[in-house]
């Protein structure tokens, strides 16, 4: 009986191809395949996608008023850039974010600690996240500017306000779930409640702490820009947000719009290099998570 033609092209394949100590070669993609497998050239791409989307939009309403093209929010971004006015103002912004965060984080590990290891701990932090959680950080500002006067006190609590709870909530729920079987490995040394804490929760969490920072980062940017659309001036001369308050007052869209921008890529820069590389040298070097 004849054999098949698939049968006789494997084995002719068998024979002058793979012959002994031939090496398989992975198939070559094509070039698009190859560089649209990089996540920041993907990245890259939607957001060239929008820019064009925005600037034919604004194009076609021709109401600089509502909508100016992307070609004017970048002139005034390089001109407000150029004076030196949106550097200054966002770095005003960024220390202010930057105390008020690490504030909140040392008081969600405090909390989360205590939580942890102690009964009367996680019923306390149970009720002031209940209490406090749902509460807005902003209606908060009018009582803080009582409480700690036209300084950046009042910036602070409110961004620690908006930072801890969420923050807190993430944390102590990464260490509930940490499997009994590793906490019984914990244990077993003897080890102190903080080192407990620090040297098998706190690991084994990481995840979850790292997803509880990107949220708390996110809330309290959000805080802080509002706070400053309201009160920003009494922080040296006002951060982003009291200068896109004072744009809007002159009817200044384009830079309105500039300063936007710039909280747009503020957010994008600490999502892509500090939260993706903390992500790298954490969970998915430890294989904790998939990359």
């Amino acid at each position: 009986m004849n054999r098949s033609k698939t049968t006789v092209r494997n084995d002719y394949i068998a024979e002058h191809l793979l012959e002994p100590g031939t090496v398989m070669q992975p198939a070559r993609l094509p070039a698009w395949q190859q560089v649209t497998r990089h996540d920041a050239i993907r990245r890259a791409f939607i957001l060239l996608i929008l820019a064009l989307v925005w600037e034919l939009y604004a194009r076609w309403l021709n109401n600089s008023l509502m909508v100016p093209t992307l070609s004017s929010i970048i002139a005034a971004l390089v001109h407000s850039i150029g004076n030196g006015v949106l550097p200054h103002r966002m770095l005003n912004s960024l220390v202010m974010l930057l105390e008020g965060y690490a504030i909140g984080v040392v008081s969600a590990i405090v909390l989360t600690t205590l939580a942890i290891t102690t009964r009367f701990g996680s019923d306390l932090l149970t009720t002031l996240t209940a209490m406090f959680n749902p509460l807005p950080a902003i209606a908060l500002l009018p009582l803080a500017l009582l409480w700690f006067g036209l300084g950046n006190g009042s910036m602070l609590f409110v961004v620690a306000h908006s930072v801890l709870w969420p923050l807190a909530l993430n944390v102590h729920a990464g260490y509930k779930g940490v499997s009994e079987t590793l906490r019984m490995a914990g244990r077993n040394p003897g080890l102190k409640p903080v080192s407990y804490v620090a040297r098998v929760l706190f690991p084994a969490a990481m995840p979850a702490v790292i997803s509880g920072l990107k949220v708390s980062w996110a809330f309290g940017w959000r805080t802080l820009i509002a706070a400053e659309l309201v009160f920003g001036a009494s922080s040296s001369g006002g951060g982003i947000g009291w200068f896109i308050f004072e744009k809007r007052n002159d009817l200044e869209i384009p830079d309105v719009f500039a300063g936007l921008l710039v909280i747009v890529f503020i957010g994008l820069a600490v999502e892509g290099f500090v939260f993706r590389e903390l992500e790298s040298r954490t969970v998915h070097r430890w294989g904790m998570v998939r990359g």
